[in-house]
């Protein structure tokens, strides 16, 4: 998720604002808030976007229908999709070209699933959740494959999974994990974390999958609560009430500085000593999208003058 809010900045730097994103570049209120502070322009459709822009994929990534249509707009495209999704994109592609039902293992109308539904939507099925499989039809139980939104609990996936797996044996699973690195590790420390705890505070914005995800691990895993917040001054101090440890986590995309706020305002209400629960080295990282190599305004005008001569 930093490679997509480092790649707005980037091209924010690089181009001049107003720089154009579609949807959110990430689920989380404060990057966005700044962001629009420096130039970007956070669009819902394409078509909103002038003709000439330069407009930005947000990492949850995009279907080939909206690229077709940044073309017509005559827009130049950075795409800003992380590798994962990326990744998950491709397997479906392959997939339905080997003629497969997808059971796509996600929440309906997010952006992602909406994104990789549209690589092959003849070929996938959503599944939202372990209950929705009992309404799943397919056309050949030898020939399917589950793939998976990147951002949801390991857990609830293989729940999913499972279930699957007793209506379909001959289910097959894609060839590595779909679920986002930073998402499982985060994870595994919540679970680590919840069961030592009475409370725990999970710094996210509530359209953030990922961070939904992880007050509903650290429930699971025992903690007595668990709260969802955007910024410390949300925190409602009757949470504090009976409570000995409190246990802190964020999202994938959130910036540290909304954590490091947190942890001061605990502080001041004596919770002063902090323990580091850290279930594995994250030493992934991906390049910055290619297009922020190129003069992409240059690119745009001459777009656009290629429409006034075909006019």
């Amino acid at each position: 998720m930093d490679r997509a809010v480092i790649a707005v900045e980037k091209a924010l730097e690089q181009y001049g604002a107003p720089i154009y994103v579609r949807h959110e570049i990430v689920h989380n209120k404060y990057v966005v808030q700044t962001l629009e502070k420096k130039g970007a322009i956070f669009v819902e459709q394409t078509a909103e976007v002038p003709e000439g822009a330069i407009v930005m994929f947000s990492a949850h990534g995009v279907a080939p229908v909206v690229h077709d249509e940044a073309a017509q707009g005559k827009l130049a495209t950075i795409d800003a999709t992380c590798p994962l999704v990326t990744k998950v994109h491709k397997e479906a592609v392959r997939f339905a070209q080997d003629d497969f039902d997808i059971l796509l293992i996600g929440h309906e109308g997010h952006e992602e699933v909406i994104g990789t539904s549209g690589e092959a939507p003849d070929h996938i099925t959503l599944v939202d959740g372990p209950e929705d499989v009992a309404n799943v039809e397919v056309r050949d139980p030898s020939k399917v494959v589950w793939l998976s939104q990147t951002t949801l609990s390991v857990d609830e996936t293989m729940e999913t999974v499972d279930a699957l797996k007793e209506k379909f044996p001959q289910l097959i699973a894609p060839p590595s994990d779909d679920i986002c690195y930073a998402t499982q590790n985060r994870q595994l420390a919540v679970k680590q974390m919840g069961a030592d705890s009475d409370l725990v505070i999970v710094v996210g914005s509530r359209n953030s999958s990922n961070s939904k995800r992880l007050v509903e691990v650290a429930k699971l895993a025992g903690a007595s609560e668990a709260y969802l917040v955007d910024f410390a001054d949300e925190i409602d101090e009757a949470w504090l009430e009976g409570v000995t440890t409190v246990g802190v986590t964020s999202g994938a995309s959130v910036p540290e500085v909304l954590v490091e706020q947190v942890l001061e305002f605990l502080s001041t209400r004596g919770f002063e000593d902090v323990e580091i629960v850290k279930a594995a080295e994250e030493s992934i990282t991906f390049s910055l999208p290619k297009e922020l190599r190129r003069d992409l305004r240059a690119e745009a005008a001459a777009l656009v003058a290629e429409r006034t001569a075909e006019k």
